[in-house]
């Protein structure tokens, strides 16, 4: 079985880098179900493809029982096309070969690690129980243009019709661990089978690869019950977990709900834009210990960490509950020492002072602050800008102007049922500015999202630049790592 991905990013040999195998060299590598090859029919800067090739052992696929055939068919341990099309012995393959692309780290490329790359991948025989319908199905939510043909039983006699496998191309701009991770889970499911037995570790298994973006999926309940070899219990507590990651992360209504688009023309939805754009700010400010204020379940935690540059990396959520989610979804139990050190996740109410969180580069309140009521809002700004200081604060939050644009979404209803209230844009500008000018900020105010002519754009961003960030500050000794908590 075959699996290619390509990239014209330049320069194109930044793959080997972020794949951590090097284009001059064939590598192989033994499987508990034979042995997988990496190497690169083409690399030079404009353009780049890395292919992994595994060979099944069938004695090794049978656990070495000679002489113990299935039931039925006594050659059926040897005679199957498990060595040829792509199913969960190639997603297990992925997880041995390319372990650290899959999350999402490189040593020597950090920066391209975290950042979307053109890419396409290619499966040229991929059993896919449901057809070429259910493969764009699967794939296009994901941002991936899809091409999936289905191959003939035999091209001689066109008449006898399409077989059960599908050629399958996904092109895209995605950050290379996102798409390790997208085939990693769907391969398997579109195959409908699995070449081990399922164990309740899977459910784990399921959400450290899909927790960015199963829980929005539309075919979400699909996906788990294939992955999990349709074992209902193990499929309803998996979507249970990923109910309490969508409830402890961004508001679900804002980036479920998006205006109508053609298929043909996929795109992140708006919380990936939005995480985009609050990523681009920080790397813009030039910091690099960070905070993020009610961090939720750790969605932007997430991709924090994934880039070197923020050195330190701290979430802070008044919720227990929250932090034991952003702690699963960081993995912070399987990281190296040195990667966990650089992370920190505290419980604090963002409504009081907290010595903590003082002397640091910057702070993201994303989609914090109309999840407080509106009185509250003096006691944060007086925490977060008077008392804790960063150099800089990125603060988004819905435009509820936008609302109108949303099928289904009322008049007078918000985008989630803990809302207090969402601002026009000039609300939001007019709070921008009182709190600028009160604590010594500069601000610069946007948009996120596509920009509606006559509404604006779907989330408001706003900047804070603290006057003095360049002077004699007061800032505080770094923190010890004794008062904080990793989780």
């Amino acid at each position: 079985m075959l699996l290619t991905i390509t990239t014209t990013h330049h320069p194109a040999t930044d793959l080997g880098h972020l794949l951590v195998k090097h284009p001059d060299r064939v590598q192989s590598f033994d499987l508990p179900t034979g042995t997988a090859h990496v190497f690169y029919p083409e690399a030079d800067e404009a353009r780049c493809t890395a292919a992994l090739l595994v060979e099944v052992d069938p004695l090794k696929l049978g656990g070495g029982r000679k002489g113990r055939a299935p039931e039925g068919f006594a050659l059926g341990q040897y005679v199957n096309d498990r060595a040829y099309a792509a199913s969960s012995l190639l997603a297990s393959a992925l997880t041995k070969v390319f372990r650290s692309a899959l999350r999402g780290g490189s040593r020597d490329r950090p920066e391209l690690a975290a950042t979307a790359i053109p890419l396409t991948v290619r499966v040229p025989v991929l059993r896919c129980r449901g057809g070429a319908e259910l493969a764009v199905k699967i794939f296009a939510p994901l941002g991936w243009a899809v091409t999936a043909t289905p191959i003939p039983l035999d091209e001689t006699f066109p008449e006898w019709g399409d077989s059960r496998y599908v050629d399958l191309t996904l092109t895209g701009t995605l950050r290379l661990a996102d798409a390790l991770n997208h085939l990693y889970v769907l391969l398997p499911v579109l195959d409908d089978a699995k070449h081990y037995w399922v164990a309740p570790d899977e459910v784990d298994k399921l959400l450290r690869a899909g927790a960015d973006w199963l829980g929005e999926h539309p075919q979400r309940a699909l996906i788990t019950r294939r992955y999990l070899a349709h074992r209902r219990a193990l499929a309803d507590v998996a979507m249970a977990r990923l109910a309490e990651l969508r409830l402890a992360d961004e508001p679900p209504a804002d980036d479920s709900i998006d205006p109508e688009q053609p298929a043909e023309t996929p795109r992140a939805s708006l919380a990936v834009r939005r995480r985009e754009a609050v990523l681009a700010a920080l790397r813009d400010s030039g910091a690099s210990r960070v905070l993020d204020l009610g961090c939720g379940g750790g969605a932007l935690l997430s991709a924090l960490v994934a880039d070197r540059r923020f050195t330190e990396v701290v979430g802070v959520d008044v919720a227990d509950r929250s932090l034991g989610l952003a702690a699963r979804r960081l993995r912070l139990d399987r990281l190296p020492e040195r990667q966990r050190d650089r992370i920190r996740l505290w419980q604090s109410a963002l409504t009081y002072r907290d010595d903590r969180l003082r002397g640091y580069d910057a702070a993201v309140l994303m989609e914090v602050i109309e999840h407080l009521d509106p009185p509250r809002l003096p006691a944060l700004e007086d925490a977060v800008f008077g008392h804790a200081r960063p150099g800089t604060v990125v603060v988004s939050t819905p435009n509820v102007e936008y609302n109108v644009r949303y099928e289904g979404l009322g008049p007078g209803r918000f985008r989630h049922a803990d809302h207090r209230f969402e601002w026009t844009r000039a609300e939001f500008a007019a709070w921008v500015r009182r709190v600028s000018a009160a604590h010594g900020y500069t601000a610069t105010i946007g948009g996120v999202g596509d920009d509606d002519p006559e509404v604006g754009a779907p989330t408001q961003l706003a900047v804070l630049t603290r006057d003095d960030r360049n002077g004699e500050d007061g800032r505080a000794p770094r923190n010890d790592r004794k008062e904080g908590t990793n989780r």
